[in-house]
């Protein structure tokens, strides 16, 4: 139950809440109290983490979640192009083999827009979330929406520039995603249209890899432009209803990446590579309530941590199951 409420108070934007130390089980404090009479030197942290570099396995998540990614969004493509119908419609809307499946959130603003419910629409959205519960979290956003591929390179280009000191990154307050949330919802019940699918630039750049570009595509490019230059992955963190809506569902979801105390240095490079780096403040030093605890669900599922992290601190675990995947 902790964790659900915990997950839950950072998809809302509230702070992770940081336990007191005579709160924390007592194995807990034991371990912490060790390792601070064992901490690593700077030159010991340094050699774990440039031996972690060198191995092989250093970006074995990533790269399968963009062949998953780029997979899945081109047979959308190919289905089109062929006329072959395996995969129709976009990521908004489409039928796998006949069978209907919709996006949860623009379900949601279809539903409340229109005030009518369509069976194909509850068939689709049934499936949809089923699919999303077992996978958890956000994993939607990173293993599946293009626009949050093309975010992440983006993101790769600010971060050079930053190094550079030739841009600063902006952050926002994490309770403007939640309100625009409401304003969304209220938006659509109020003006019967579904204003967030149209300015949504995972439909947009969806529909525009299968079907072609069109001029909605410069409002993606204009987004992506903003993310360089002003505010790293604004959209994903700050105005997106989508991660939203499947970190809900994902919340109660098997499939979580763990995080083992006993075994961090407290380096923090998986907090610096994260793009909900909230979720991560369980590996500060005196903030994990356990010997292992599961990452909310506004993670995004990426791996980027689970790859970064040279002690494997971080894996992917289905929750009943001890062996890492």
């Amino acid at each position: 139950m902790s964790y659900f409420i915990e997950s839950l108070r950072q998809l809302v934007g509230l702070k992770p809440t940081k336990p007191q130390w005579e709160a924390l089980p007592v194995e807990v404090r034991v371990v912490y109290d060790e390792k601070r009479r064992e901490k690593l030197t700077k030159e010991q942290l340094r050699a774990l983490e440039e031996g972690h570099e060198a191995a092989r396995h250093r970006h074995k998540w990533r790269n399968r979640r963009w062949a998953t990614l780029i997979a899945l969004n081109l047979l959308f493509v190919v289905s089109y192009q062929l006329d072959i119908q395996l995969l129709e419609g976009a990521l908004t809307a489409s039928r796998f083999v006949g069978f209907h499946m919709a996006d949860l959130n623009a379900a949601l603003q279809v539903m409340l827009a229109y005030k009518h419910v369509v069976l194909n629409l509850i068939i689709g959205t049934v499936t949809v979330a089923v699919l999303w519960w077992l996978l958890g979290g956000r994993t939607f956003c990173s293993w599946l929406c293009p626009y949050h591929l093309l975010a992440e390179w983006a993101e790769s280009l600010h971060l050079k520039l930053a190094e550079k000191k030739w841009v600063k990154d902006v952050q926002f307050h994490r309770l403007v995603r939640p309100a625009l949330y409401v304003f969304f919802v209220l938006l659509a019940l109020a003006t019967g249209y579904t204003v967030f699918e149209t300015i949504s630039p995972t439909g947009i750049a969806s529909r525009a890899l299968i079907y072609g570009p069109g001029l909605a595509l410069l409002w993606v490019l204009a987004l992506l432009a903003f993310e360089v230059f002003v505010s790293r992955r604004a959209w994903c963190r700050y105005i997106c209803a989508i991660g939203i809506t499947y970190g809900i569902v994902g919340t109660i979801s098997p499939l979580r990446v763990q995080y083992n105390m006993q075994t961090c240095h407290y380096e923090g490079d998986c907090r610096k590579v994260c793009l909900v780096p909230h979720v991560l403040d369980v590996t500060i030093r005196g903030r994990a309530r356990g010997l292992t605890t599961d990452i909310g669900a506004d993670c995004t599922r990426c791996g980027l941590c689970v790859d970064l992290c040279p002690t494997s601190s971080l894996s992917f675990k289905i929750k009943g199951l001890d062996k890492a995947l």
